[in-house]
């Protein structure tokens, strides 16, 4: 199955301000050839990858792996698509932002939002097999689901790597009670 997503890394130091030519090319020689490749922050590189393989998890993770022999020491930031606004959501789906607007404020069982302020993100996975689950009305793409579980899984794991064992510890008591 051919599987879409966006992987956004940090470049190491030493390869900060190496060409765009010489990191396409390394990163073709990589089996990195089914990306295109955006470099348009300094220190920064964005493959959208087009990636044939098993699974969503398979596809995502072989890419990872193939980015960082060709790029060593290059850091993931975010894996995509997974943080997203209403409107991201409306356009995956095939409804109006105001669809999903309504929606959302009518049901108090949708899911909650990881970031709340003057604009709100949620892991697509989270709001589409929400939205799967609500009497066939919503025909959800399996390869986008299963895309966007793995995508949040890499940003979660990607996150979780900053936690402070003592802190995470007494912390988690009271957040999942």
């Amino acid at each position: 199955m051919e599987y879409e997503f966006t992987l956004k890394f940090k470049l190491p130091t030493a390869d900060a301000s190496t060409s765009t030519d010489s990191l396409v090319e390394r990163l073709g020689a990589a089996e990195c050839d089914d990306a295109l490749v955006g470099v348009g922050q300094p220190g920064r590189v964005a493959l959208s990858f087009t990636r044939e393989a098993k699974s969503a998890s398979d596809a995502i993770l072989s890419a990872i792996k193939d980015v960082l022999r060709a790029i060593p020491g290059a850091r993931l930031i975010e894996a995509a698509p997974d943080y997203v606004g209403l409107t991201d959501v409306a356009e995956l789906v095939g409804v109006t932002r105001q669809n999903m607007r309504k929606l959302m404020a009518a049901h108090l069982d949708f899911p909650s939002p990881v970031h709340e302020g003057s604009s709100q993100v949620w892991h697509l996975e989270s709001v589409l097999r929400w939205l799967a689950g609500r009497d066939g009305s919503y025909p959800i793409d399996q390869r986008l689901l299963d895309v966007a579980y793995i995508t949040m899984q890499c940003n979660l794991t990607n996150e979780a790597r900053r936690l402070e064992p003592l802190h995470h510890s007494r912390i988690r008591k009271w957040v999942t009670a």
